[in-house]
């Protein structure tokens, strides 16, 4: 097992910011009745495993305090306050609660569907053990801006949201993504970022055909604004994106057209993925396309599970996925898998999501900064919630330690968040944003599908309850 450094010292990933606790107190009668298990103001997790999300080495017999939503104490000894709850969980273990950065609230499927994931996103999100997300492009913002408040105000259960503007792309109208931004000139994309850093949204995502003239002013504007940029890029290289002040680039290998031979200034070329799967990962091209990003201080994003539903034959008939999505969905979903596991010439075979996950490793190695997201989107097998606990397994596939994937998948979310100083880990002063899995983890990645508690701002929620709420409603609402 390769052990990599995941933090380069120093690396600029944007203003701490502070986190207000959400006690129990603050939720409404329906929230805190249907779905809290654990509301006291003091408790104790005690005897459980602990994977502490700081990248350091699992630990056994230890025991967790909370006090007011904060973490108060962490040890095999710790005190004990009079008023305290104790929980003993035996066989258990405690990780952070995760930090998506790639968990929009829509999800596309099989056969065209498109649909807003206000009612199911939520609750898929917290039940499997995401804490917090950023929604990284949005189709439909002013249903995220009041999702967030709801969940906010106590009236709805869901994770804390980071809200990206719609997508800013160029060129023409594509009639699959009709509600992108096509941005015509650096004054437009300036008002775009200005109005949207208004209305709530502190990320602005860029899309494949992005311009370059108008993501340097969006950019800029951001910025000033205090606000970060994201890309889901193509005509833009990620060195030359990270060469004009891009915080974070998506989906690593398939979005990087460094390496692609028919990449031409400022246009996107055709079939980047094959070009993908030969990609040298450890060559003098990559080495100088993660410097460049690593000295510019921009992180990357892992979205392993959304590749892996193209591949044939993997194990992507998840049953609770299968059960949450609505009958016509799931449908059309196993007869694109079948389709897929029977095609002879696939959009992205085995070799390139090895590579993809190669790339990852030596991404970190070289000290660059990885997070982690789901992506609900593609021909929809990869869930809210779900897919971030698969995207933990494939990281782990990828050769990185079970401490070192969910460090990527909570403290180094937090981290791009510019929030780490509250959340991420499980450390004394932060906001207690936990997740009690049934079984060692350490022993088996596959444990991270066993949520039984979801602690946020250290309110323990029901994950079952959470989970069964959504049987049959995704693709719907």
């Amino acid at each position: 097992m390769v052990r990599v450094s995941l933090v380069l010292t120093g690396l600029l990933v944007g203003l701490h910011q502070a986190v207000p606790a959400q006690l129990a107190t603050e939720l409404s009668p329906q929230v805190r009745d249907r779905y809290v298990r654990v509301s006291a103001p003091a408790f104790v997790i005690q005897n459980v495993t602990l994977v502490d999300g700081t990248g350091a080495e699992v630990r056994r017999g230890m025991s967790v305090v909370v006090e007011e939503g904060r973490i108060a104490e962490v040890g095999q000894r710790v005190r004990i306050p009079s008023d305290a709850e104790i929980l003993s969980y035996s066989g258990h273990t405690l990780i952070p609660g995760l930090v998506g950065l790639h968990n929009h609230m829509f999800y596309t499927a099989a056969g065209g569907r498109v649909a807003t994931l206000a009612f199911s996103g939520p609750r898929l999100y917290l039940g499997g053990g995401v804490t917090t997300i950023r929604t990284t492009g949005s189709i439909a913002p002013y249903a995220e801006i009041n999702v967030k408040a709801e969940i906010e105000a106590g009236r709805i259960p869901g994770p804390r949201m980071h809200i990206t503007a719609p997508y800013i792309t160029g060129g023409r109208l594509d009639p699959t993504f009709p509600d992108m931004t096509l941005l015509h000139s650096p004054e437009q994309a300036r008002r775009f970022v200005a109005y949207w850093g208004e209305e709530g949204a502190t990320w602005i995502k860029a899309y494949t055909n992005i311009g370059r003239a108008e993501f340097m002013a969006a950019v800029d504007e951001a910025h000033k604004a205090g606000m970060k940029v994201t890309g889901h890029l193509c005509s833009l290289t990620h060195g030359e994106a990270a060469d004009l002040g891009i915080d974070n680039v998506e989906h690593g290998l398939l979005t990087a057209t460094d390496y692609n031979p028919d990449k031409q200034v400022d246009r996107c070329p055709l079939g980047n993925e094959a070009v993908a799967g030969g990609v040298d990962v450890r060559g003098p091209e990559v080495e100088a396309a993660f410097r460049k990003m690593i000295d510019g201080g921009v992180a990357m994003t892992s979205t392993l599970p959304y590749w892996e539903l193209f591949v044939p034959n993997r194990p992507v008939r998840d049953a609770r996925s299968l059960e949450a999505m609505s009958a016509d969905v799931r449908e059309a979903y196993l007869a694109e898998r079948d389709r897929i596991d029977s095609d002879p010439n696939p959009l992205v075979n085995s070799a390139y999501l090895r590579n993809a996950q190669a790339y990852e490793l030596r991404f970190a190695e070289m000290g660059g900064l990885l997070a982690a997201g789901v992506d609900p989107t593609g021909n929809g097998g990869a869930l809210p919630g779900y897919g971030d606990q698969r995207g933990i397994e494939l990281l782990v596939e990828a050769e990185f330690t079970f401490s070192q994937a969910i460090e990527i998948a909570s403290l180094n979310g937090a981290r791009v968040l510019g929030v780490d100083d509250e959340l991420g880990s499980i450390e004394p002063g932060k906001v207690a944003d936990m997740v009690l899995l049934r079984g060692d983890l350490a022993g088996d990645p596959s444990i991270i599908r066993n949520t039984v508690l979801v602690f946020k701002d250290g309110v323990g929620y029901d994950s079952r309850t959470l989970l069964e709420e959504v049987r049959g409603w995704v693709g719907i609402r």
